[in-house]
């Protein structure tokens, strides 16, 4: 088995890793090396062709193969070393990485390590749909993939379980490309995605919309024939006597996404609960020293350019901790989730510099108030669980908590 010292390894060429990568170049890295176990960088943006992306980061209305093309032409001009076809075997807390590819085994031994991996799609299997087990059952995303980079039409009559972002998108590409989409069905009382994706590729193509309803059984027995769905109550479970049948010969399922942290395990990192991601302070670090995380791997975001600063958080870190210069441990500060609020991101933050938070409510309010303790409120006219929250947090605000504080609030409340 062959063996490399390394500074900085980052697992994950997606938007998360290539920013990653490229921030630790940046910051006096000397030798950073980005592990991916497909043949090329970009991850998702490759198949994502729609508009939308950089509108943050750039301040542009562009693609994902537009957006993903910034970066690698930057990682390229960076002369960042690339294991692609590689496959990250093992992960230790001593930050010592096992890779499989056509080379045969190698270990990296890194002084820092960025953990990039992004998320996955939930599939029809782990939401337990019964019935029988026909062809043409998806999930949106290797739907869009057919679509976008394979030039393949997976049916012409469809029904998508869901409305996630890459579920309604794919509603609209698919209209667009011929098909007839017969209902988009979502189990909560409002649309998970997006506002802009709600309008622009469901009401605006006068698709179906079932709210408050789910897929109960899926017919069929080569191919898809039809799926019945159904109302349901306060507690999810389908209402008798509420069943319809719809014809269709292909079911999406846009269901939510799951953070890829088999490694994140493997190398004994504690993970959130809630999110599934890595528990991370404002520099992104995990709970192991020197192991750092950032984008879908530690929580699922609405944007790409939300993955991309987080990716540079961590690239940024991860260099400092390579080269020696990570600033000595500081109070940190917990953040508590109140009322209404579902998670926090970063879990712990320092009162020395400025930090950005990532909120996420648990349902649908208007007219509220966002709460950090006693550092900051802030009147909204609305929030979504589907649409995250962003606040900035100065150090002037930071350094107002007292000594004695060793924990913070944020709340969500209705305004009196």
């Amino acid at each position: 088995m062959v063996s490399q010292s390394i500074d900085v390894a980052v697992i994950g060429a997606g938007p998360a890793g290539l920013a990653a990568a490229i921030k630790a170049k940046e910051a006096g890295a000397e030798q950073v090396t980005i592990i991916e176990r497909a043949e090329q960088l970009g991850g998702l943006l490759h198949q994502c062709i729609h508009n939308g992306f950089g509108l943050i980061y750039f301040n542009e209305d562009m693609t994902g193969p537009e957006y993903a093309r910034r970066f690698i032409e930057k990682a390229m001009d960076l002369k960042i070393n690339l294991q692609l076809e590689s496959m990250v075997l093992d992960l230790s807390a001593a930050k010592n990485i096992t890779v499989s590819s056509k080379d045969g085994l190698t270990t990296f031994n890194a002084k820092a390590v960025v953990l990039a991996m992004g998320c996955r799609e939930r599939t029809r299997q782990q939401i337990m749909i019964p019935g029988t087990r026909p062809a043409g059952i998806f999930t949106a995303g290797t739907a869009q993939r057919y679509v976008n980079v394979e030039g393949y039409i997976p049916g012409k009559r469809i029904v998508i379980l869901g409305s996630g972002d890459v579920g309604m998108i794919m509603a609209r590409r698919l209209t667009l490309e011929g098909a007839k989409v017969e209902a988009v069905v979502e189990i909560l009382p409002y649309i998970g995605g997006l506002i802009r994706n709600e309008v622009q590729c469901v009401h605006d193509f006068d698709i179906p919309l079932f709210l408050e309803h789910t897929v109960t059984e899926v017919h069929g027995l080569k191919r898809v024939e039809g799926v019945t769905i159904a109302k349901i109550d306060k507690g999810q479970e389908p209402i008798a006597g509420t069943e319809q049948m719809i014809e269709c010969d292909t079911l999406l399922t846009s269901v939510g996404l799951i953070p890829e942290n088999e490694l994140s395990l493997k190398a004994g990192i504690m993970l959130d609960p809630v999110t599934g991601g890595p528990i991370v302070n404002d520099m992104m670090e995990t709970s192991i020293p020197g192991i750092f995380a950032g984008g879908n791997v530690v929580h699922v975001n609405d944007l790409v350019d939300n993955v991309t600063l987080e990716g540079e958080t961590a690239g940024a870190c991860a260099a400092d901790e390579a080269m020696g210069k990570a600033p000595p441990a500081k109070r940190k500060i917990s953040l508590k989730t109140g009322e209404n609020i579902r998670y926090v991101v970063p879990h712990t933050i320092g009162t020395q510099k400025e930090s950005t938070l990532s909120i996420r409510v648990r349902e649908p309010a208007e007219k509220v108030t966002i709460s950090i303790g006693n550092i900051l409120t802030k009147s909204l006219r609305v929030v979504k669980p589907s649409e995250m929250l962003k606040i900035n947090l100065t150090a002037e605000q930071l350094g107002t908590i007292k000594e004695t504080v060793s924990e913070v609030e944020v709340s969500c409340k209705k305004r009196r």
